[in-house]
Order: structure tokens, then C-alpha cells, then sequence
């Protein structure tokens, strides 16, 4: 297999133009749906969006390889634009695009993953690149492509696809480094080229490992390890870091490695690289921009909630179902337990839901602090969930600390933990051993309980607090809160504000104030059913390809997805944001106007049969979505049909 085999002459346009990096993914995402690489063009869409999302695929000098591994992919395959007048892509150097690579990569097989990373190593060369951007006609584009790969990988194709292990000096290697990205097709192997040709250039001795999709290649031995002078990380996701405890370690992201390999390099042989001592924390970032504090705590506290909810999820529905299937008439006071089924669907329920506060404070705290942190943010949690306190030892008795209380032990254990063991680097190293299964749980187990033992009263009043001032809270005062909240899920999908949304849903329901979640869900469903029903009755306002894109949004948003508008939103956000909160924002209010309560955290419309007032749930559903159609019809001019 050779990259022309991937590369479809109907996959390539030359000379065209994008006014935006939106436009040119619609262009080379549409290439890809002429040759017939793809199953499904949104679900590809929303992938490649999703890779953007973790940082550009621009790699400078003119040109951006946009990326993605998707269930949608027939089979592997590129498409390629030239755009002579360039795209602002956010490059790292700032220069707009001009050459344009789309790699359409399958879920499984590895092969081509080898082939594809040819590629990207090829266009690392300024000069291939620009004689790509200068090709007068497809067939020279591809012959270009064909002579350079010749060149470079000169054996035959199906032994190019199995590796070649690269002679190991036995001196070992003076620097070692490992690369990785979160799909692992590109920037993956065009950190390692990059880092191996500077290294070459400055005399250095290198070995790199590429951890790609298709698993890690070259690993680095024990040996090279100890004798490596330090390393080099680069990577954007999670690798393997035990290994190299005691080494001096530099970890950047992976574009430093592709853009930086030389300052990298230099820093390691000066000694500049902060010694790695591996006691499940994660290494330090020693350069490269630092992560703001606000960002820090944001991604913490979403390890926790997203660890959290299919407990939420399997324990709500399950309750739901109890109180569904159980006969009221039977005990009132005992409603949910009275017949055997439900009481069955109830008990599991329990116990399921009983480990959300646990395991929300639990990954709050593994984030900060790795796996040392785990043990200590689970205990808080679970005290948390107790209420107990130095005054009130009898959880029978004692007010729960809830949400709120999950959330302060989560951080507290996080932070509890670091301190720990910044205090344990000043033990000697006769002790390493016993800090992770020793001195780390058993003292920050006791901190935590101190901890949360002092702050369980307070957090329990205010909790009992909040809770009473929304009991309180008169029909009119519910129905702003409900367009508030269900306003709030439109705000940018899928973002921080929908999540805080989200959040304080689920905290409710762990509050026993139901009604809350019924509003952010509705709220939530609402974007993606006006894409789709304004692309239904309102057709000259999206072009014949964006129509087709637009109807998988009446799954997406019954199924409680708000990102299925997100497309149609980065595309024309001044009319199809604020169109999508008023639709939410109305939902929400009616919902809580009609009194609509639910007991689970998802499901969309599988969740329906257990919302309380489920009739007025169908009609705030509606009319949300009908309002919110109305108003980008307005908003939104016709477009011209596309040739």
C-alpha cells in the first residue's frame, strides 16, 4: 500500500478558495463524501470538529492536516486542497494555510496509520510542500506525492508496513524521547521525525518512541533509560511514565516536539530538566504555556462528574422505574417498595446512586493528585455523603453534606495529597517504597476525615439551606429559574457554562429537588431540534449538503446530545446561538410551569415513561423547539444551493 492508494484523484481539488477553517473541513469533508470514504458524514464531521477541539492540526509553514478516527470511515483514505490565497487555520507560526491534507482513518487496523504517518513526516520538507501548492493539475499532485514517497521509502510497500527496528547503538542512546497525540495518526510521527532530524543535525544520539494508534513502536528498553543523559515527553495525552522515575524528565505538549525539537534538545543536554520522581503523580509541564488555575479546577472537577454519572444514570433510571412499575394504593408510605419488582429495581437503584458522591470526590481528587489521591478523595465522599461530623457521629441522624460536600472533599483530598508529597521528598529514599501503599492512604485518610468532619455541619446548613430556599420558592420565581437553567445548556454545548447547567442539575437530584434536572434536560434537547426542524420546513435558509447534515439532529437531540447543533452553530453563532437559548430558555420555564419533575440525569427521550407530568414535559419539549425554529428562520438569510 502506498499513500496515492489512499489518495482518490475525485479526493483532490487544486486552487480553490475557503473563507474560513469551517469552510475548508466542509470542503475536504465533502471530498471525502464524493469518493465515497464515509458511512455516516455528520458522526465523521462531528469527529474531526472534536479533534480541532483538542488543538489545531495546523503544522505550520502553509500547511494543516485535519484528522480523526471514525466509526464513519468505509476505509482509509485522504483528500487534499491547495488554497492559493490561504486559510487562517491558527497555525502555531501564525501563517494561513495554503496545502490541505484530510486523513478519513478507521477505528481498527494499523497499517495505514504506518502509511499515513509518511505523509506528515514528508510535508515536514518546506520545499515538497510548496511543490504541492505550485502542482498545476491533479495528475502532477499525485505524482509528486508517488516520486517523493519513492525517495524517502524506497522498499517495497507491504515491508514499509511492518516496522523497522532501528539498530540500537551499544553505547546507548545520549537522549531519549516519546511522542503522542490523542488520535496518534500525525502529529505523532511528525514529532518524532522532527526531534530524530534535529538530533541528527546537532550530533546527538536519539531514540524515539511513537505511541499511535496502533500501540507504541520502538519502545525504550530499561537499559537506554538508565543510560540516557534525560528524556523528552511529548505528548498530549497519558503515556507510560513509571519507567523513567529518578531520570530527568522535560514533558511538553506534542506540537513542541514538531516545532521545538532543537530548544527541547538543548534543554535536556543542559541539564535544564526537572528530575521525575513517580509516585502516581503526574510529571510537571517545564515548559510550554502553563494551564490557567480556573482551567485546572474545571478539568478536575469534570474527571469527577464524568466518573460520577453513569452512576447517577443506572441508579436514577433504575429508581424511576421502581416508583413506574409499584402500586401506590398498596402503602403510600412505602411507595417504590411495595411490590417485589420494584422493590428489586429500588434497592439496586440505592445502591447504585449511593456511590455517586463518593466516586465524584474520589476522581476529583485521582485528577490532582493520580492514583495516591484516589483512596483519600473516595473516604471524603463517602464521609461527605454520611454528614457526620465531631458533634454528630450517628449517620442515622446526621444531615448529609451532598454535592457540595463531595465536591470540597474532592479538592481538599486532591490538594491534601500534593502536600503529602512535596513533605515525603524530604524523607530518604529508603521510604519510597512505602509512600504510595503506606504513608500516603493512611495520612491522608486521617487528614480527610479531620477535614471533613469540621466543614460536614457547615456544608449540611447550607446545603439544607438551598434546599429550602427552592422548596420556597413560589411557581413564577421557578419558571425564571427554569429559563435560566434550560437558557444556560444552549450557551455553547457542550462547554463550561453547559456544564455548570448540568451540574447543578445533578446536584439536585441528589438534593431530592427533581424538578431542576427536568428543566436542564428539555433545555439541552432543545439545540439540535431546531437545526433539524428549521432544515425541514424552512429549506432555502441551509444549503442541500448542510440539510442532509442537519436531519441526524432530530436523533441527536431527542437522545439528550445538545453538540449535534454544534457545527450549525460555529458556522453562524450570531443567529443560531441566540435562537437555540430562547428555544431552551422557554422549554425550561414550561417545564417547571407544568410542574415536570425526573429522577435521571440523561436518556433524552428513554427517560420520558418515568418524568412526572410527562404530557406538559412533551409540550415544553415542542414548543421550545417550535419557538426556537421560529426564531433562526427569522434570523438566518436564504443561501444560495450549492452547483
Amino acid at each position: 500500500m502506498r499513500i496515492i492508494d489512499l489518495l482518490k484523484k475525485e479526493a483532490v481539488v487544486l486552487g480553490t478558495s475557503a473563507a474560513s477553517k469551517d469552510e475548508a473541513i466542509n470542503k475536504l469533508i465533502s471530498l471525502h463524501e464524493k469518493a465515497g470514504n464515509l458511512t455516516d458524514v455528520e458522526q465523521y464531521k462531528k469527529d474531526i470538529l472534536a479533534r480541532e477541539a483538542q488543538g489545531t492540526t495546523a503544522i505550520g509553514e502553509g500547511v494543516a492536516v485535519p484528522h480523526a478516527k471514525s466509526t464513519a470511515v468505509k476505509a482509509p483514505a485522504l483528500a487534499a486542497i491547495t488554497v492559493p490565497d490561504g486559510v487562517d487555520y491558527d497555525a502555531p507560526d501564525g501563517k494561513p494555510a495554503k496545502l490541505l491534507f484530510m486523513i478519513a482513518a478507521t477505528t481498527d487496523g494499523n497499517v495505514h496509520l504506518e502509511i499515513l504517518s509518511r505523509l506528515m513526516v514528508m510535508l515536514m520538507e518546506p520545499a515538497f510542500a510548496e511543490s504541492l501548492m505550485q502542482a498545476k493539475d491533479t495528475e502532477e499532485f499525485l505524482r509528486l506525492i508517488d516520486e517523493k514517497e519513492t525517495e524517502k521509502y524506497p522498499v517495497d510497500a507491504d515491508a514499509e508496513a511492518k516496522e523497522q527496528p532501528k539498530p540500537e547503538k551499544k553505547e546507548g542512546y545520549q537522549i531519549l524521547a516519546v511522542t503522542a497525540c490523542p488520535t496518534g495518526i500525525a502529529h505523532t510521527y511528525m514529532a518524532a521525525e522532527a526531534l530524530e532530524k534535529k538530533a541528527a543535525e546537532m550530533g546527538v544520539s536519539i531514540k524515539v518512541e511513537t505511541n499511535g494508534s496502533g500501540g507504541a513502536k520502538n519502545v525504550l528498553t530499561d537499559s537506554e533509560i538508565e543510560a540516557a543523559q534525560g528524556i523528552i515527553i511529548a505528548a498530549d495525552k497519558n503515556v507510560e511514565m513509571a519507567r523513567f522515575d529518578g531520570k530527568p524528565v522535560l514533558s511538553v505538549k506534542v506540537s513542541d516536539g514538531i516545532h521545538k525539537p532543537e530548544e527541547l534538545i538543548q534543554k535536556v543536554q543542559n541539564g535544564e530538566a526537572p528530575i521525575y520522581h513517580h509516585s502516581g503523580e503526574k510529571a510537571e509541564k517545564s515548559t510550554g504555556e502553563k494551564e490557567s488555575f480556573g482551567r485546572r479546577i474545571y478539568k478536575d472537577l469534570m474527571n469527577g462528574v464524568s466518573n460520577m454519572l453513569p452512576f447517577v444514570t443506572g441508579g436514577g433510571i433504575l429508581i424511576a422505574l421502581a416508583f413506574l412499575f409499584d402500586d401506590y394504593s398498596i402503602d403510600p408510605s412505602n411507595f417504590g417498595m411495595n411490590t417485589p419488582f420494584a422493590a428489586f429495581l429500588k434497592t439496586v437503584g440505592n445502591t447504585a446512586f449511593g456511590f455517586m458522591l463518593p466516586i465524584l470526590a474520589g476522581f476529583i481528587a485521582k485528577s490532582i493528585a493520580d492514583r495516591p489521591g484516589l483512596v483519600v478523595g473516595f473516604v471524603g465522599g463517602a464521609i461527605a455523603n454520611l454528614g457526620i461530623s465531631f458533634t454528630n457521629m450517628d449517620s442515622s441522624t446526621a444531615v448529609s453534606a451532598g454535592f457540595l460536600g463531595a465536591l470540597i472533599a474532592g479538592f481538599a483530598a486532591g490538594y491534601l495529597v500534593k502536600g503529602l508529597e512535596k513533605l515525603c521528598d524530604y524523607l530518604p529514599k529508603s521510604f519510597e517504597g512505602i509512600k504510595p501503599v503506606l504513608i500516603y492512604p493512611l495520612v491522608g485518610v486521617f487528614l480527610i476525615g479531620v477535614v471533613m468532619f469540621a466543614i460536614n455541619p457547615v456544608v449540611s446548613a447550607i446545603n439544607s439551606a438551598i434546599t429550602n430556599f427552592l422548596n420556597s420558592m413560589g411557581d413564577a420565581s421557578k419558571i425564571v429559574l427554569g429559563c435560566i437553567l434550560g437558557g444556560m445548556m444552549s450557551v455553547d454545548m457542550g462547554g463550561p457554562i453547559n456544564k455548570a447547567a448540568y451540574v447543578f442539575g445533578t446536584a439536585a437530584i441528589a438534593n431530592g429537588n427533581f424538578d431542576i434536572m427536568a428543566a436542564v434536560m428539555v433545555g439541552g434537547m432543545i439545540p439540535p431540534l431546531v437545526i433539524a426542524l428549521c432544515a425541514t420546513f424552512f429549506r432555502k435558509k441551509f444549503t442541500a449538503s448542510d440539510r442532509k447534515s442537519a436531519y441526524v439532529n432530530y436523533i441527536m437531540g431527542l437522545c439528550f446530545i445538545s453538540e449535534g447543533a454544534i457545527p450549525f452553530a460555529a458556522a453562524d453563532p450570531l443567529r443560531v446561538i441566540p435562537s437555540c437559548i430562547v428555544g431552551s430558555a422557554v422549554a425550561g420555564g414550561l417545564s417547571m410551569a407544568f410542574g415536570c419533575t425526573l429522577r435521571a440525569p440523561h436518556g433524552g427521550i428513554f427517560v420520558f415513561p418515568v418524568v412526572e407530568h410527562v404530557g406538559g414535559y412533551l409540550v415544553a419539549l415542542v414548543v421550545g423547539s417550535v419557538v426556537g425554529m421560529l426564531l433562526l428562520a427569522l434570523l438566518k438569510k436564504n443561501v444560495k444551493e450549492e452547483a
